[in-house]
């Protein structure tokens, strides 16, 4: 019961078909709370399924999720986000015609039931900058708080997505390849950017980059044809047979 309560997910017999295709198949997934759990292997894995899954993005053909201890399996997207389950993408979803700290704005807005009311008055919702501010600061992107979001890096999209993402408080971040496409100076910001908000919060992550991997994970899921193929800290899944066949030596 204790192992169980320090769980923030618990996944049993997890499996998604698709026209009797398993891309998901029996998978048994455990995430302690307050840890950065990484979930890896090579395309087509069902690593982003599983995260589909979880967030209930795609309804499971078969198995149970529970947060918290209690039984998410049948919940709408939107009641698991309420629960403080927030997911990013492998695309960076930012509004790009509106301003870094615009962006920030809306999201703060959201848990005060005001996300939509763009007619608010401009001092009812200057009231948020400092939290905006605070954010900012926080992913490096204050100095850029004024500018439009979309002429932005790439990099620096993808800091800016992690700052609405923490406006919205989430107690569990599920980051979808939160440093594809990034320059190796991008991929060290953001790997602090995560390792820096995790001080108090759960992180499960996809990521192919096993340098970020090695340096963040506390546990690290592999998954190969949909089920999981070992699991354990980076020395113990790098050093795996299994894992050297089916994905480090597959990305050679």
């Amino acid at each position: 019961m204790a192992a169980a309560a320090d769980n923030i997910i618990e996944a049993r017999g997890l499996t998604k078909r698709f026209s009797g295709f398993a891309a998901v198949s029996g998978v048994d997934l455990d995430v302690r709370r307050g840890s950065i759990h990484a979930l890896i292997g090579p395309n087509g894995a069902g690593k982003t399924t599983t995260f589909n899954l979880i967030t209930k993005f795609l309804a499971p053909s078969a198995g149970e999720i529970r947060y918290n201890g209690e039984d998410i399996t049948n919940e709408s997207p939107a009641r698991v986000a309420r629960r403080g389950i927030v997911r990013s993408f492998q695309i960076s979803a930012i509004f790009p015609r509106m301003t870094v700290a615009e962006n920030v704005r809306i999201a703060l807005q959201r848990p005060l039931g005001v996300s939509l009311r763009f007619w608010r008055s401009e001092q009812m919702l200057s009231a948020l900058d400092g939290r905006v501010d605070s954010l900012l600061e926080a992913v490096g992107l204050l100095d850029h708080r004024d500018e439009a979001a979309a002429g932005l890096s790439y990099g620096r999209k993808r800091a800016l997505e992690f700052a609405t993402t923490l406006a919205l408080d989430p107690e569990l971040m599920l980051l979808d390849e939160p440093t594809s496409g990034l320059g190796n100076e991008d991929v060290d910001r953001i790997a602090d950017l995560i390792r820096q908000v995790s001080s108090d919060r759960t992180i499960l992550m996809v990521e192919h980059n096993l340098s970020v991997v090695s340096k963040l994970a506390d546990k690290i899921t592999v998954l190969a044809r949909g089920k999981v193929l070992a699991e354990g800290n980076y020395a113990e899944v790098s050093t795996n047979p299994a894992v050297i066949e089916a994905y480090i030596g597959g990305e050679d």
